[in-house]
Formats: C-alpha cells, structure tokens, sequence
C-alpha cells in the first residue's frame, strides 16, 4: 500500500517547475480536492524545497484563502454564513435603498472596482439602469453579467471560482488588481464594527483590502444590521473609507469611530 501511495506522488509530480503564482494557484485547487494538505507532498509534487512550501502557504494564510495546520494546511471553513443566493431574498428594499444611493455618486467616465455580494449586485443593477458610461472591474460575475449588456465596459477578474458567492477569489485575482488604479471601489462586507470592515466568508476579505488600495475613493455598502458585529477575517479599518452607504445611522460607538476616521455617512432614507 505504501508504494502504491509513493506511486501515485510520483505520478503526480510536476514535470517542470512552476512560478510561484501559479504554484499557489495549484495548491488552492488541491485543497478543494482534500482537506488537507501536507508540505511534504507538496514540496514533492512541485520539486522544491519545504522552506518554500511553507511561504507559500505562509502567504495563502494571510490571505486568509487557506487554514495553516501543523505540517500543512486544510481548506478554509466559512463559517454559518448564508451563501449569497440566501442573502440576496433577504432585505431587498433596505439593499435597493442603499444601492440607488450609491449610484448616484459614480459619474460618467469613471473608473470603479466592485466586489462581490448581495448589495453590490443591487448597486449593478442600479448603475445599468441609469445607464452609467464607466469601466468596471469586478471579482462577482452577476455584477459583470448585470453590466455587461449595459453602457459599462466591465473587466472580470480571473480567479478561483466560488458557487455559494458566484464570484472568484485567490492569488491570480488579487494579481489582477493590482495591476490597476480606479477612481473608486465600492464593496459590501459581512460586518462593521469599531474595529473596522470584516468578512465572514473567507478569502474575500483579500479581495475587499486589495481594492481599498487600489482606489482614490472608498465606498462600504452595508446595511444596519451588520453594525456592531465582527466577521472572521479584517478586510480593512474605518480610516480607509471614505464613505459609507448605509440604510440606518450608525449608534454610539460605532458612529463615533466613523466620525474620528473622518467617514461621511450617508443614509438611504425610506420612502415616506
């Protein structure tokens, strides 16, 4: 059984080496296969040294795209948080408030950066139905496939496809950005607190704190219920916004920390 199992390694192997993007990328696609991985195998598998398995997982963790485990790693749990086909029947009217809202502030001409999620996909729809003549580079397809029969020219990154989220994630995403300068970013998050924006679903807060960066403007799309609570992973901290769009007004604590970040608020008012 043993040199079957040394066999099939052998196998396996990968006939030349591989850069170090694209070794990652390999990783993340062995991890949804098996929940765990050991360096190893790996370090067998690529024809490199274990020193350099462990960067590359060490790089993943931080990421948060995978679980560092003692000799290796496993795949990242997400959590109880619904998946977005959930999420999106769920306050429909406070998310097309919020949306409509933040439309308004992209002009024509414009360079933006959306991520993934129920409210921005609601901000899609509301930029398409204005008909919004900007460059959109986005990680979620239903907001590619919601602009793309518009006036938007929309890029569509590359990545690891997720279905709970209809959306890509991973080192050959994050790459991709960062090969562009946008005017704005507009994201959704699982979570806002004093702390800051945080994620429940895991591997896109990288993506979330990739386009902050890369952004003069940065926009959060949140609706109340999530103030006041902290997902699993950091996507980014209050004084990185520029802008919040949001169905309720903040209380105490959190509108004082959003006050001190210098973070305008702007409430999408219900209809009377």
């Amino acid at each position: 059984m043993q040199d079957r199992s040394m066999l099939n390694i052998a196998a396996r192997k990968v006939g030349k080496k591989l850069k170090k993007q694209e070794r990652r990328r390999q990783i993340l696609l062995e991890l949804k296969l098996r929940p765990h991985v050991r360096i190893s195998t790996l370090a067998e598998r690529f024809d490199v040294s274990p020193e350099t398995l462990r960067r590359d997982l060490d790089a993943l963790a931080a990421e948060n795209l995978i679980d560092r485990a003692h000799g290796g790693a496993s795949a990242p749990s997400q959590g109880l948080y619904p998946p977005l086909n959930e999420r999106i029947a769920g306050r429909v009217h406070e998310r097309e408030r919020i949306a409509a809202v933040a439309a308004q502030s992209v002009h024509d001409g414009e360079t933006v950066m959306i991520d993934s999620g129920s409210t921005t996909i609601e901000l899609a729809k509301a930029l398409a139905f204005r008909s919004v003549t900007c460059t959109v580079i986005t990680n979620s397809l239903p907001v590619a496939m919601t602009l793309g029969h518009g006036a938007a020219d929309v890029m569509l990154c590359p990545g690891e496809y997720q279905s709970a989220e209809s959306a890509v994630i991973g080192t050959e995403t994050l790459e991709f950005l960062r090969n562009y300068h946008v005017d704005r970013c507009m994201i959704g998050a699982s979570a806002l607190s004093e702390e800051g924006i945080s994620e429940t679903v895991r591997g896109f807060a990288a993506v979330k704190r990739e386009m902050l960066r890369r952004a003069a403007t940065c926009a959060l799309l949140i609706d109340s219920e999530k103030f006041g609570i902290t997902g699993l992973a950091s996507a980014g901290k209050l004084d990185e916004l520029d802008v919040l769009f949001t169905d309720a007004r903040p209380r105490t604590g959190l509108l004082a920390a959003l006050r001190a970040a210098q973070v305008d608020i702007v409430v999408a008012e219900a209809a009377s």
